[in-house]
């Protein structure tokens, strides 16, 4: 198996959760494009900053 070098990049955004269709989702920003392509692998984590209940239905 080949090894690669890889290089550990953070990135720290700060976004509003999107709808589409039925699921919540986050959108990556078009800046981070070249970064993330479909089929990188990320760790995620999420801190709610705030939960302002305007309207949407908390079946996510």
């Amino acid at each position: 198996m080949k090894e690669e070098n890889q290089v550990k990049k953070n990135f720290v955004i700060t976004k509003k959760i999107a709808k589409h269709g039925n699921q919540a989702i986050i959108v990556v920003p078009k800046v981070l494009e070249n970064q993330l392509k479909p089929g990188t692998t990320c760790q995620i984590s999420i801190e709610v900053l705030d939960n302002l209940n305007l309207g949407v239905e908390d079946e996510y």
